[in-house]
């Protein structure tokens, strides 16, 4: 921690310097800057990709520069206190670094008054040096820079055209730091005029951050250093351009109990619940321009207008001169179930949608007509999709989103089965319509279907889990270091996975037969004789079982050990004597048999039976592991040879 702050107040420091040195542009007097960031975001601390909040650099003074002569250049850094992860770009030449962040200058395209903003986005073709522009003959001085030259690079260069110079500058990544080459100084001049240098799309491993603060929320700060043949006075150079924190809560509802000899067809097993912490953690790809289905996840937006708050997983969207995009996520926020531990021969389905409960889907409120912040009115929406790092492609006809083919056993829920390979199974979707003014929820239904094959011991006792997080998160493609650093090939945006341990979802309990026995002595010269039958053998077909029994014997304050007995096989009796097993007992016992089909005889007299003896059929009592309440009943009365929850003939005495 101390090496940490050092290393801050080291950065802070250069900034500072950097920023107050007597510096001069073309030889007058310096222009002044100061820092602002208008919006500073929370970012979602599970995030290795989270946008920054823009920094414009507000630049008055200086004096007027002589018609054709050389605008002087800096070179703009922004270090963060972690890794900057802006999307690496293709360009035609130099370095491999150069990203989607952008330096903007004098707001162009805003549409705001003024010569700057009236101009088109210009992107300057060389990263690394910037393109040399001079200063026009003609026309207003303000924002009045050309770049005469018809290919950057050329010496031979005229000053006498008036087409508008470069406006738009690439950052190049490298670890912490974007560095924008060869911006443009050129003094604003008239009386109240300013020069305004808009930085954006700058993303952040928030993740690194993500131990938070004694305030809270953990703040990415940025120091700004500038270089070069000349320089600009900074007066508040270490803003801060956003704030971590956990972006995500999530849930199972409780394990649910299915029986090893009961077969179950698209059954409710769990209900996933996604919270966002904050009202923006949920974001649609782009912003949404109309209120159609999947308007939110195009990949042509309007979404170039410097300033503008989006609230999407794109930021600030530009079309380079080589093709490449700047500023575009690949898809809107998604979230993801990670099954594991699932019994063999059990297959899962999930909700295409989210639920209401997991019988009833959600149903889109209506919204607004043409909003734009919402696809489909005013209600959250998940959607399946067919991978976590799969694209959104190009609209509705491309969105990767998977169509149901189901529904459950209960209910109209649209659903759809997830393949099981190895006990492990994977559902993503994806958030395409959210309101970033609210704290949503979105639940899924997750279903079951098996096949009961108990002599096959299918499908096998085990515990189902789920792991729930951000998608995608860390794998062979992206191993956690790589992800947490600037890439060309990377998905936008990625998360880490889910830390927290495993929730159970789902239970397949053994199908068991459990006996009361009521009265059982071994005093005062009588003795119990205890019979268990395996009658899994029948001439209906039943799979043959075999399995022990568990004796638990019940007096009062002391307790004799249960006891197990051997294995039963199927078609046979186990039989003991209470004087053997629990000689001096008086009292009750229960015992437990590790097979669907078991039945009790007792046989009570005194010793060799000569003056009193009396039989009775244990009761088969329902087992609690097996019923949903959790309460233990015997069977109504009447009720002979009834089969409850497939735990066993009930008889009632």
């Amino acid at each position: 921690m101390v090496s940490f702050r050092k290393w801050i107040l080291a950065l802070t420091l250069v900034a500072l310097f950097a920023g107050l040195a007597s510096a001069q542009v073309g030889g007058v007097n310096q222009l002044t800057c100061a820092t602002n960031v208008s919006v500073t975001p929370t970012l979602r601390s599970e995030g290795f990709t989270e946008q920054t909040g823009d920094i414009t650099l507000t630049c008055t003074g200086g004096v007027a520069l002589a018609p054709g002569s050389t605008i002087p250049a800096v070179n703009i850094q922004v270090f963060l206190n972690t890794a900057v992860t802006s999307r690496l770009l293709p360009i035609t030449s130099g370095a491999s670094n150069a990203s989607e962040a952008l330096l903007l200058v004098d707001e162009p395209g805003s549409g705001l008054p003024g010569y700057g903003p009236s101009l088109p986005q210009k992107v300057c073709a060389n990263p690394t040096t910037g393109c040399t522009q001079y200063v026009a003959n003609a026309g207003p001085q303000i924002g009045s820079a050309v770049d005469a030259c018809a290919t950057p690079g050329v010496n031979t260069c005229t000053t006498t055209s008036t087409a508008p110079g470069a406006n738009v500058f690439q950052g190049v990544v490298s670890g912490n730091s974007v560095t924008f080459f060869g911006v443009p100084v050129l003094p604003p001049v008239s009386a109240g005029a300013s020069r305004v240098y808009r930085i954006t799309n700058i993303r952040a491993n928030a993740n690194s951050l993500s131990g938070g603060s004694a305030a809270g929320a953990a703040p990415v700060i940025a120091s700004i250093s500038i270089s070069g043949a000349t320089s600009l006075g900074i007066s508040n150079p270490t803003p801060t351009v956003g704030f971590v924190q956990s972006g995500l809560s999530a849930s199972a509802s409780s394990s649910t109990g299915f029986n090893q000899c009961q077969t179950s067809t698209r059954a409710s097993v769990n209900t996933l619940t996604f919270t966002e912490n904050f009202g923006s953690a949920f974001k649609t790809r782009v912003a949404a321009q109309s209120n159609g289905q999947y308007a939110g996840q195009i990949n042509n937006p309007a979404q170039n207008i410097p300033g503008t708050i989006y609230n999407s997983e794109s930021n600030f969207v530009l079309t380079m001169p080589n093709g490449a995009v700047a500023g575009l996520a690949d898809y809107g926020t998604r979230l993801k179930a990670q099954f594991n531990a699932i019994p063999a021969g059990v297959r899962l389905w999930v909700s295409t949608v989210n639920v209401n409960n997991n019988a009833l889907p959600v149903v889109p409120s209506p919204g607004p007509a043409g909003s734009a912040q919402n696809n489909v009115g005013t209600t959250p929406i998940g959607q399946l999709v067919t991978s976590e790092s799969v694209n959104d492609g190009s609209g509705a006809a491309f969105f990767p989103a998977v169509s149901s083919t189901d529904v459950p056993s209960t209910g109209n829920t649209p659903i759809v089965e997830i393949p099981v390979v190895n006990g492990s199974a994977t559902a993503v979707w994806e958030v395409v319509n959210t309101n970033p003014n609210a704290l949503e929820s979105i639940k899924f239904g997750v279903y079951l279907t098996d096949t009961a094959n108990v002599a096959q011991n299918s499908p096998p006792a085990g515990t189902a889990t789920v792991s729930l997080s951000f998608a995608p998160t860390p794998t062979a493609a992206f191993a956690s270091a790589a992800g947490a650093a600037a890439s060309s090939s990377l998905p936008i945006p990625r998360f880490i996975a889910d830390s927290s341990a495993a929730r159970n979802i789902l239970n397949i309990n053994i199908c068991r037969t459990v006996l009361l026995y009521p009265f059982v002595t071994s005093v005062q010269g009588f003795d119990t004789g205890i019979a268990i039958a395996n009658t899994s053998t029948d001439p209906f077909g039943t799979g043959a079982q075999a399995g022990t029994c568990t004796l638990n014997w019940y007096q009062g304050a002391t307790n004799p050990a249960a006891a197990t007995s051997p294995s039963i096989a199927s078609g046979t009796v186990y039989t003991t004597l209470a004087s053997t097993a629990v000689p001096g007992f008086n009292g009750y016992m229960i015992a437990v048999c590790n097979f669907q089909y078991a039945h009790g005889f007792a046989f009570i007299s005194d010793l060799g039976a000569r003056n009193l003896a009396m039989g009775y059929l244990a009761l088969v009592i329902v087992d609690p592991t097996t019923q949903s309440s959790g309460v233990r009943n015997a069977s109504p009365l009447g009720a002979s040879n009834v089969t409850v929850n497939g735990g066993g003939e009930v008889t009632s005495h």
